[in-house]
């Protein structure tokens, strides 16, 4: 397992995240410490959750994720694991959070409840990285800095970062840092796979330029990389197989991940990653990884079956064939998920 810096702070961490947003919802806890247990045996020591994980958001079960990486964390030694979790930014996106009422603006108020829960569930004294989950972009980059800053000062969260942020936003907050003297994002998550490649169009030159890490989300696109609806399939159980049966945002995003373009670029690259002999979903995990840019590519599985073929992108180099093969399909495919 590499690892790397997230961008100019002092924590280091394996190249591979394991993500939690299924654990209360698609897996149980048992089935969630099983997968947790093997990750951390590989040598991943990097874990990512959220206060409104499980998806999808749902009161009767929100907050259940970081209760059961909590007690999790608690079989292991503490400083052997790199938490990372998140604060709710305003539910104007995919979906409403049911925190809060959904008034989950990135304010003090909102930030300081967020994390004294997050501890709480997390059965922990600190966060290693304490993350804003979507953007605010109407509340003063100032306060949200400069609170996440007294966060950092009293020694409860190591460093900040943000996610599904803009090229504008990232830049405002980092200004907004500069002039306060106070903590700034190490970090970016933002979606990031084979069939969405628009983080490269301009926030790629932002991290490199500022500094800031990717910990890219959705390396498999949600497990469409992996061939489970090519050919028109909907497996039961599988989440945009529920999402297309839907309406409104689930529905849109659904048809967002699963469309004409991103199936055939998805055969595509399955086609590409046979010829070098690896699983479609190896060879997506070793291509997210494969970017100066990018820190720590986070995964996500419902079972522990999925683990295998991800655990083996780890140390995984792709050839300068193979990622040359991926650009001209991308070319050719542009913007599969629009």
């Amino acid at each position: 397992m590499q690892h790397r810096r997230l961008g100019t702070s002092a924590i280091v961490v394996s190249d591979i995240c394991m993500g939690t947003m299924t654990f209360g919802s698609q897996a149980d806890e048992a089935e969630a410490f099983r997968i947790l247990d093997e990750c951390f045996d590989a040598g991943i020591n990097f874990y990512d959750t959220a206060e409104g994980y499980p998806v999808p958001p749902d009161a009767k079960w929100v907050g259940r994720t970081e209760e059961i990486v909590g007690r999790w964390m608690k079989t292991k030694p503490r400083d052997a694991i790199i938490m990372a979790t998140k604060v709710s930014g305003p539910s104007h996106v995919w979906f409403r959070s049911p925190l809060r009422s959904g008034m989950t603006a990135l304010d003090r108020r909102n930030i300081v409840t967020a994390v004294e829960a997050s501890l709480t569930k997390l059965q922990t004294d600190y966060i290693d990285l304490y993350q804003t989950h979507w953007p605010d972009h109407d509340t003063p980059y100032e306060e949200t800095m400069d609170v996440l800053d007294e966060l950092v000062r009293a020694g409860k969260v190591r460093i900040t970062g943000c996610s599904n942020e803009t090229s504008w936003g990232l830049m405002k907050s980092i200004a907004a840092s500069e002039k306060l003297g106070a903590t700034r994002y190490q970090t970016i998550q933002n979606n990031f796979s084979l069939n969405n490649r628009r983080f490269e169009d301009e926030l790629a030159q932002v991290c490199r330029k500022e500094g800031v890490s990717l910990i890219p989300y959705s390396p498999i696109a949600g497990g469409v990389l992996a061939g489970k609806y090519n050919g028109g399939a909907r497996p039961e159980g599988a989440r945009f197989s529920r999402y297309l049966a839907m309406e409104g945002r689930q529905a849109q995003m659904g048809r967002r991940f699963v469309n004409e373009k991103s199936l055939a670029s998805t055969e595509r690259f399955a086609a590409i990653a046979a010829e070098h002999g690896l699983d479609p979903v190896t060879f997506a995990v070793a291509w997210s990884k494969q970017h100066d840019f990018v820190a720590s590519t986070i995964v996500g599985v419902s079972c522990q079956e999925q683990v295998a073929p991800i655990l083996a992108a780890a140390d995984l180099v792709l050839s300068d064939e193979a990622m040359k093969a991926v650009d001209k399909v991308s070319r050719e495919i542009m913007y599969p998920m629009g």
